[in-house]
Parts: C-alpha cells; sequence; structure tokens
C-alpha cells in the first residue's frame, strides 16, 4: 500500500475554509487524511459541518496556528504531513507529485512553487514563488536561506518522523514558525528539495494574516534571520554539506 499522508488544515474563524477542505479531499493520490484543527473558532464552524464525514475534526482552545498545527501532528497517522491553510487550495495532484518525487529520490522534505490568488479563486500572480534549477537543488536551497524564505508553508510535504528529530513548530512565533522550523530542518541535514511545478493557490485578501499582521511579521522575521543565519553559514563552511 502507498504511504498515507496526513493533511492538516489550521482553522480560525475562516469563510474560505470548505475550499481548502474540497481541494484536500480531491487529491488524486489515493492514501490522505485530513486533519481539520479548529483553534477556538467563533465564527464559520458550520461551513466544516458537510465534510465531517470524510475528515477528523479536532476543536482546541485558541492558541495559534503554530498549536493548531503541532495538535493536528501529534493526531496525524500518516507517514508525511502536509499544511493547508484554511484559505489556500491545493492543486488536485498535489500531493502524487510530491510524493512521487520522494520515493523516487528518497527525499523526507520537498517544496514546491505556487500560484497567487484573489479573494474569488482567481489566479493573478502564476507561478509566484522563487524558482530553483529543477535538478540538484538542494545546496540553492541552503544558499537562499542566507538572504531569505524561499519556502511557502503549504507546498511542503514532510515526513512526519521529522519532527521527533528537530520538534515541532515553536508557538512563540504566531506568524512565522514556518520559517523558524526550516532553519531548523536544515540545521540538522535535513535537504529541502525543491520541486519545479506550482501545485497550491495561495490566497491574497485583506484579511489574510499576511495582510494584517506585516509589523509583526517582520519583527519576527528579524529575531529568527538574527539568531540562526549565522548559524547557517557556519554550518554550511564547516560540513561543506555539498
Amino acid at each position: 500500500m502507498l504511504p498515507k499522508v496526513t493533511i492538516i488544515i489550521p482553522f480560525f474563524n475562516d469563510k474560505y475554509v470548505p475550499i481548502a477542505i474540497q481541494s484536500a479531499l480531491d487529491q488524486t493520490y489515493p492514501n490522505i487524511e485530513v486533519i481539520v484543527v479548529d483553534d477556538g473558532s467563533t465564527q464559520e464552524v458550520d461551513k466544516i459541518q458537510p465534510y465531517l464525514d470524510h475528515i477528523t475534526y479536532l476543536r482546541k482552545e485558541n492558541g495559534g496556528t503554530a498549536t493548531a498545527l503541532n495538535h493536528g501532528i501529534e493526531h496525524a497517522t500518516g507517514e508525511y504531513v502536509a499544511w493547508l491553510s484554511s484559505d489556500d487550495m491545493f492543486l488536485p495532484h498535489k500531493i502524487q507529485a510530491q510524493m512521487d518525487y520522494m520515493i523516487a529520490s528518497n527525499s523526507s522534505v520537498s517544496f514546491s512553487n505556487y500560484h497567487l490568488m484573489d479573494k474569488d479563486n482567481q489566479v493573478f500572480i502564476p507561478w509566484c514563488g522563487k524558482r530553483f534549477n529543477p535538478y540538484n537543488n538542494a545546496k540553492e536551497v541552503y544558499e537562499s536561506f542566507r538572504v531569505e524564505n524561499p519556502v511557502n508553508g503549504c507546498t511542503t510535504l514532510i515526513r512526519k518522523d521529522i519532527f521527533d528529530k528537530v520538534g515541532v513548530f515553536n508557538p512563540g512565533f504566531l506568524y512565522t514558525h514556518d520559517y523558524d522550523m526550516w532553519f531548523r530542518i536544515l540545521l540538522n541535514g535535513f535537504h529541502m528539495h525543491y520541486i519545479d511545478q506550482a501545485l497550491i493557490q495561495f490566497r491574497s485578501h485583506e484579511e489574510s494574516g499576511t495582510s494584517r499582521f506585516q509589523p509583526q511579521i517582520l519583527h519576527e522575521m528579524k529575531t529568527i534571520e538574527e539568531h540562526y543565519r549565522p548559524i547557517l553559514h557556519d554550518y554550511l563552511e564547516k560540513y561543506a554539506v555539498f
């Protein structure tokens, strides 16, 4: 049997959640489970009701996206974990494309490119992410983290046992817990492999956290970069991982 993939959807008062859930259920990869983690929502919960027979629904007190992801990871039964924000959507072949690549290359972490869509699900910037050489790009990815974060968290697919080695998402970072995680993955010697396909649609809208909390996001990013980039520099110089 093919390895199981758990798709975790953190949810908090988001009207777009049915689109996210349906895109997870519509995956062409046959062995998936979908976990929706309700992070103490007070609105839009009724939109999940039609899907309850097809998903695992977990409700917890509000604690932020990192805590919701960690709760989902704790309950995941898959060998691999994907994360889908409740206002974004996976393209139907997202999981299949990554599993094909990761099994063939024996890799533990992969990510892809993505399209930017608006509030009406219309793509207005295709291939929005940074692109790398389609082959042997692990070194490029490491080097990229010296100056930027090239990874959209919802494009990732990660072997679940990675979290046993690097730890789970840090709830101290309300908005950039993913950025912190990527550094920990890289510094533990796990290459993040880029797949040159656009496999999700990432939503840009006025209600998104990315739009509403820019000052906080920038502050957290600065904290992470000041801590990890010198360590990354020394790691790359010392171990010459490539």
